[in-house]
């Protein structure tokens, strides 16, 4: 049995200010309540919240912190997110750390909230990493999953459980939760969706197997999520169907469909009669 310990942290924490200290404090608190965690996952933008005047070049002096956080708490680490700066540009940017200290990828995030997260540049790279005899987790943040095609990419690049930081405070945030289960059904995989409490999200963190079986779903208050992931599990359930159904990975990867909005140079008269990405203009 190949079972992993994950802690996700649903943290209500000021906007617009440092919060690495109380992060770490939670996070070491974890570790020595739940001696057997192995990962503990944070929201998007934790550490400073949705302020890109917060951004730092990477490698940085934040990242070095959850680093040096991970080697001395024996975790993989998934930070959140943070802003970083490259060049002239920002990008929304995932760091992961392993439980000794070394940054083991990192994820831009390809959708920004457009037309809100201004000033924000997209990624364009699908992010996977493996833990040797464990398994492969892929990395997605927050808008990123209203385009299924990321999850998609994810599961092909062997993906058994995508950890989703996300930083969600609208009333869009029961629609997320459809969307993090059918994401889970549709690829056979974990999705594990951990948001932040207020005041800067609404919480309902949500972590679903894959059948797309809710394992926990938060309220809006504090919560540490902690739960196993089973990767033998997910081998079972994309190989014979979750509960001996359908198998979707195989019926994908076997379908001869050659999707139009996939092929070279392909425009859509529906998507082009949309107009220019905008706020929208007052209907009065």
């Amino acid at each position: 049995m190949t079972v992993m310990s994950i802690a996700g942290l649903q943290l209500a924490l000021p906007a617009n200010q440092n919060n690495f200290d109380t992060i770490a404090r939670e996070v070491r608190n974890v570790k020595k309540r739940f001696p057997h965690v192995s990962m503990v996952v944070l929201s998007e933008l934790a550490t400073f919240g949705p302020a890109p005047r917060h951004a730092e070049t990477l490698p940085g002096e934040t990242e070095s912190r959850y680093g040096k956080l991970a080697a001395d708490t024996n975790l993989w680490l998934v930070n959140g997110s943070l802003f970083e700066r490259a060049e002239d540009r920002v990008f929304n940017t995932t760091s992961v750390l392993s439980p000794k200290g070394e940054v083991v990828a990192r994820y831009r995030k390809m959708f920004p909230f457009l037309p809100y997260e201004e000033g924000i540049s997209s990624g364009d790279t699908p992010c996977v990493f493996t833990i040797p005899g464990v398994g492969t987790i892929g990395i997605s943040i927050c808008y990123d999953m209203w385009f299924p095609e990321t999850v998609r990419a994810l599961s092909w690049l062997g993906a058994e459980v995508i950890v989703h930081p996300t930083l969600t405070n609208t009333i869009d945030r029961d629609v997320e939760l459809s969307i993090a289960r059918s994401s889970a059904a549709v690829n056979q995989c974990y999705m594990v969706d951990i948001n932040a409490a207020s005041t800067m999200g609404v919480g309902r963190s949500i972590v679903v197997g894959p059948g797309g079986e809710v394992i926990h779903q938060s309220s809006g208050e504090h919560d540490v999520i902690l739960f196993d992931v089973d990767f033998d599990y997910v081998r079972r359930v994309r190989e014979r169907g979750w509960q001996g159904l359908g198998q979707t990975l195989k019926s994908f990867r076997d379908h001869p469909v050659a999707y139009p909005q996939y092929q070279p140079n392909a425009r859509s008269q529906t998507l082009d009669g949309l107009g220019p990405m905008k706020k929208p203009d007052n209907l009065v």
